[in-house]
């Protein structure tokens, strides 16, 4: 059987293209990708938009249009480093279970015991809050803490990253509850924080080390860094104009929710590990941790790190998706 997933992200503005997923009998025929690409960005003011067809076990076709910044004339690159946002949470739900497969951690675990520095201080539901439903968005915590001074001041904020996270969370598990935890879907960025705080009490390591030790080192992912792109690489931009300022992003710290930047090649090698990984072929993980990740829980818009449908534009599923923005970039994955 051929199956076909398109990868697709861009330095967005005003609008951003959407790939639509495929799995056909027959091979479908090579795209027009340029054109595909300089049809999406017509008319509006986008600046560059990368795409990749993944396609039985390997990038099929790849495509990239426009300027790395819209005041030159430097020319985006397909090994570029492009910003995924959110697209970043189910590489950290993969980190996780490759502890619980070590045994290290549960996803059944309540965050009183994971956590029992906090625990005495956090919101009284939380401390029965798992990794599970931290992973599937089912915690019950905010998407983000309210305070925008607060989480601004983190850019300036010169301690080590897991020092930042705990300081963050420590203010975050003390927000009341946006729903019962366990009982709905809630989206929350800091559910992803505290679950890659949990992995670095469980192993006395960062989680940037630990994602490149545990996840991007064996899948080859050479070209991740963390936070907004550097000079001479796509940049974000915001009513038009380029985001110069990391300011301008969101925190480094946040790179768990979802703060990381990766050429396209680097972001399909993940994805292909995730269709192998179906097929009871993956690398990463143990057989029974796909399933895990790419199950829809309970009904509802996805299990662990994924967003699960039953099918998108057309196209019967199962489908898994995910969406990823700082505000100055915009990044989908439909697999």
């Amino acid at each position: 059987m051929s199956s076909r997933s398109w990868l697709a992200l861009g330095a967005a503005l005003l609008l951003s293209s959407t790939m639509a997923a495929r799995a056909d009998e027959v091979p479908a025929p090579a795209l027009d990708m340029q054109g595909v690409l300089l049809k999406a960005m017509a008319g509006t003011q986008t600046p560059a938009l990368v795409a990749a067809v993944l396609r039985d076990g390997a990038i099929a076709q790849q495509a990239v249009q426009g300027v790395r910044r819209n005041d030159g004339n430097a020319p985006a690159l397909l090994d570029d480093a492009w910003l995924i946002g959110s697209d970043a949470k189910p590489m950290t739900a993969a980190l996780v279970l490759r502890l619980v497969d070590r045994g290290l951690l549960s996803l059944e675990t309540p965050l009183a015991e994971l956590l029992p520095a906090l625990a005495e201080d956090m919101h009284p539901q939380y401390r029965r809050v798992t990794l599970r439903q931290l992973l599937s968005h089912r915690s019950g915590l905010p998407d983000d803490v309210q305070d925008e001074t607060f989480i601004a001041a983190f850019h300036a904020d010169r301690r080590p990253m897991p020092a930042q996270r705990l300081s963050y969370i420590s203010q975050a598990l003390k927000d009341v509850p946006v729903a019962t935890p366990g009982t709905t879907f809630s989206y929350s960025n800091t559910g992803f924080l505290v679950a890659a705080a949990v992995a670095e009490r469980a192993t006395g390591t960062p989680y940037e080390v630990l994602m490149r030790r545990e996840v991007f080192g064996p899948l080859g992912m050479g070209s991740v860094g963390y936070g907004t792109t550097h000079a001479g690489q796509p940049i974000g931009h915001t009513r038009g104009r380029p985001v110069d300022k990391a300011e301008q992003s969101i925190p480094a710290m946040f790179a768990p929710a979802g703060n990381m930047h990766m050429s396209v090649s680097d972001w399909s090698r993940f994805c292909l590990d995730q269709l192998a990984g179906a097929r009871g072929q993956g690398r990463l993980l143990a057989a029974g941790a796909y399933g895990q990740m790419q199950g829809a829980a309970g009904g509802s818009a996805g299990n662990l790190g994924w967003g699960v449908q039953d099918s998108i534009a057309g196209r019967q599923g199962p489908v898994l998706i995910h969406a990823g923005s700082d505000g100055n970039w915009y990044a989908l994955v439909v697999l």
